[in-house]
């Protein structure tokens, strides 16, 4: 770890005594000759009399020598001075191109300690949602490497992929000379992190659960790379956004709702993950919020058995015919969502990527749930 140096001036104290004044003959006379005086021996390096014998008072003292000496005191005041005020310009100059490559030291979401160049020039995200702060945080130039999920925004897609989630491409990270790489722990593998480690890759790791958490990384991230007063103004408009939502539906029924991420098997959001924080905000009441899994399978009995009012489908699946599974459901008459034409798509990036976008997910859920509030 480089370390800031802490330069720390002392005042030293000078004697009156004439004795013990020792001053430098060579830098006013360049003389090193070492005559005596009638009152004591003139040292080679000094300009001020030593006596070498006081008794009471010094009876044959040299007006000329004394006068020499404060000449001295004086010559050797304006050099220390000069030296001084020389060092402070220097400090003054030099000062903020040290403190530009000073090293920081962060402690991530999963209770890692990172010392990070600060601030970092040479980013590396490993996920989309990383990579969506990075570029709303004001960064362009920085981020040299993403993730080959970053599809958000269109700028992403112009930098060099570096692989999944799972798998990277070490020697492309390699080429790219990063000094910091921000993973997630909701997707980037622990022995993938301490692999970059081993690669003396400082990796800094955000692990959001839930909205309130998403606030909180966008935090941390500004922080890392620099940009704290524009992490703040982010959170605080995705708080506003919250809190309009939370008013407009205050009071109201919650309506139960599915949620689906996968046909075959069918998938759907549990306890824990973020559709389901959303779905409650909403003022929605999740049929799978009291499953263990995050992400539970449900078979079509269950469904029938629990009713719902209100079936959300996510566009998870890239390839997915998502026309074809609108028209599945409405096989099943019974079900109060299909008998009263309550499904809706989703876009996925909307609800399940912990981005400052996950806002607009929380209004567009809001808005299916109770459409009644947003009518213009």
């Amino acid at each position: 770890m480089t370390h800031n140096r802490i330069v720390t001036l002392e005042t030293r104290k000078f004697p009156l005594a004439l004795s013990t004044w020792r001053l430098c003959r060579k830098s006013v006379h360049g003389s090193t000759s070492s005559p005596r005086t009638d009152t004591g021996t003139l040292d080679s390096d000094c300009l001020a009399v030593r006596p070498e014998r006081v008794e009471g008072r010094t009876s044959n003292y040299d007006p000329e020598s004394w006068q020499r000496g404060k000449r001295g005191i004086r010559a050797l005041s304006q050099n220390r001075l000069s030296r001084f005020l020389i060092f402070f310009l220097l400090l003054v100059i030099l000062w903020p191109l040290a403190s530009s490559a000073r090293n920081a030291v962060f402690k991530d979401e999963v209770e890692r300690e990172v010392i990070v160049p600060f601030p970092p020039k040479r980013i590396i995200s490993l996920a989309p949602n990383i990579t969506e702060i990075l570029f709303d945080l004001g960064l362009d130039e920085e981020i040299v490497g993403v993730s080959i999920h970053c599809n958000f925004p269109e700028k992403a897609k112009t930098r060099v992929r570096v692989g999944s989630y799972i798998s990277l491409d070490l020697e492309r990270i390699i080429s790219l000379k990063p000094d910091l790489i921000i993973a997630t722990g909701a997707g980037n593998t622990r022995e993938m992190v301490e692999r970059l480690e081993k690669l003396s890759f400082q990796t800094y790791v955000i692990y959001p659960k839930n909205l309130d958490g998403i606030l909180l990384s966008i935090d941390h991230i500004g922080q890392v790379v620099d940009r704290k007063k524009e992490a703040t103004t982010i959170t605080n408009e995705m708080k506003r956004r919250r809190e309009k939502i939370i008013e407009l539906t205050r009071g109201l029924p919650r309506p139960k709702v599915f949620l689906q991420i996968g046909e075959a098997p069918i998938v759907t959001v549990g306890k824990g993950s973020f559709a389901d924080d959303l779905i409650r905000q909403a003022r929605g009441n999740n049929i799978a919020g009291d499953e263990k899994k995050m992400y539970p399978r449900f078979g079509m009995e269950e469904i029938l058995k629990r009713a719902p009012e209100v079936i959300i489908i996510s566009s998870m699946n890239p390839r997915g015919d998502y026309q074809k599974v609108l028209q599945e459901w409405t096989r099943w008459k019974t079900i109060p969502a299909v008998k009263n034409g309550r499904i809706h798509l989703i876009d996925s990036d909307l609800i399940d990527r912990p981005s400052p976008r996950i806002v607009d997910g929380l209004e567009e859920i809001a808005r299916i749930l109770h459409p009644e509030k947003f009518k213009k």
